[in-house]
């Protein structure tokens, strides 16, 4: 059993690495190219837009269809449809130069598809895997995703620079096809659907969010998270702006931070799946958040000429990334039924994603006046604080002990 578990997560990562490493390359190729040619935090902070709000509208009626459906064929299909997006737009680059609303059209299809392909997977792993294994499973993912984000900026860039993002694109093509041909040699057991009088879309989205809510650890956490995906998640579409506004570099400099950030998280998750259930989830959570503000208010202080500096930063901030998402998911996947989980995730993700439009709406603005630096400072304040308000939380009531810590 303990094997055969162990097999199927090989077959699962070895496919999704490849996936996870050419959408690594298209996300900061297509970041670099809008920073490049526009230069304007607004188109960005509109991309990213594109890139959230599908899933976090979607989200939470996802999981009550997730949890119907069979979760192997949904990441199938999801994939599919990613494939099928950049496919078009690559043929576009490569005959010709869409306009920015093409670029956000698309971007809104490939996150509507992850919408569906992101929580699958995780409500497929407690199908495989002992729950005493989450956290560890958790780790490994973490150094699925962040290895394949370490490559993937430098590798999007190189093929970038020597060719086309239409070429970029349509390797995504063949990594999400990849991935489909690893999932089609798993078998996945779906858990056995609640008895209810008939099916009612209504009733079922109603109990997954009084499931939700029944875990209090885990709603005050969430709601903490999507505090922090105000301040932090904008972040993601300015590492390229601050290194090409602030430090005066261009794309292999951009794809150099996107690679420590990368290798900061492969660490991160390593340490992860090492030190697993030595300390309790929310310990992980907090020591995440406070290194993480740490990193970004010297991020926000730093002179133009420290760059070096600045990866160092990158770098703490990447490590300390894989101690908060995968203690956070092993929580849920220990405190929720796997017949409602894929509706608590989903709500969980779009509670995230939700947030993150609010917080891109705000740095658009403040970055236009004020400079991209300003909001790495006061967002990493605000991810300090969140992070001791967790540690005090759970350090001094001990709630966490309800989830088995």
């Amino acid at each position: 059993m303990h094997r055969q578990w162990k097999k199927t997560f090989v077959l699962i990562f070895s496919g999704q690495i490849f996936s996870i490493l050419t959408s690594a390359m298209v996300q900061f190729s297509i970041i670099w190219h809008l920073t490049e040619t526009t230069g304007s935090a607004a188109v960005l902070m509109v991309a990213g837009f594109a890139g959230f709000l599908p899933q976090a509208l979607l989200g939470p009626f996802i999981g009550v269809w997730l949890d119907r459906w069979n979760r192997k064929l949904t990441m199938m299909v999801a994939d599919s449809v990613i494939a099928f997006s950049s496919l078009v737009l690559g043929a576009w680059f490569l005959w010709a130069d869409p306009s920015l609303w093409i670029v956000y059209a698309i971007l809104f299809i490939r996150s509507a598809a992850t919408s569906f392909h992101a929580p699958s997977f995780q409500a497929a792993i407690p199908l495989i895997a002992p729950e005493e294994q989450y956290t560890k499973v958790a780790g490994w993912h973490q150094l699925v995703f962040s290895a394949s984000n370490v490559l993937g900026p430098a590798l999007g860039i190189a093929v970038y620079s020597a060719t086309s993002l239409g070429m970029v694109l349509l390797l995504d093509v063949a990594g999400a096809l990849l991935a489909n041909l690893m999932l089609l040699l798993v078998k996945i057991h779906q858990p056995k659907p609640e008895a209810v009088q008939a099916p009612s879309f209504r009733k079922e989205f109603t109990l997954g969010w009084k499931a939700f809510l029944s875990v209090k650890p885990v709603v005050t956490i969430t709601v903490a998270m999507a505090v922090f995906s105000v301040f932090f998640m904008p972040l993601a579409m300015l590492f390229p702006l601050i290194t090409l506004s602030h430090f005066n570099r261009g794309g292999y400099s951009a794809s150099l931070i996107e690679a420590v950030f990368g290798m900061g998280m492969i660490l991160g998750g390593a340490l992860l799946s090492v030190l697993a259930s030595k300390w309790r989830d929310s310990t992980y959570m907090s020591l995440s958040l406070g290194a993480i503000g740490f990193a970004c208010v010297l991020s926000g202080v730093v002179g133009s000429e420290a760059f070096l500096a600045f990866a160092v930063l990158s770098f703490i901030m990447g490590a300390a990334a894989p101690l908060f998402n995968g203690p956070y998911m092993a929580m849920i996947q220990k405190s929720y039924e796997p017949g409602k989980l894929g509706r608590v995730l989903s709500f969980v993700t779009s509670i995230g994603l939700l947030a993150s439009p609010i917080g891109l709406a705000l740095a658009g603005p403040v970055v236009e006046r004020f400079g991209v630096q300003m909001w790495f400072f006061w967002s990493g304040i605000v991810v300090a604080v969140i992070g001791i308000y967790l540690f005090l939380k759970f350090h001094s009531t001990g709630k966490e002990q309800r989830l088995g810590q």
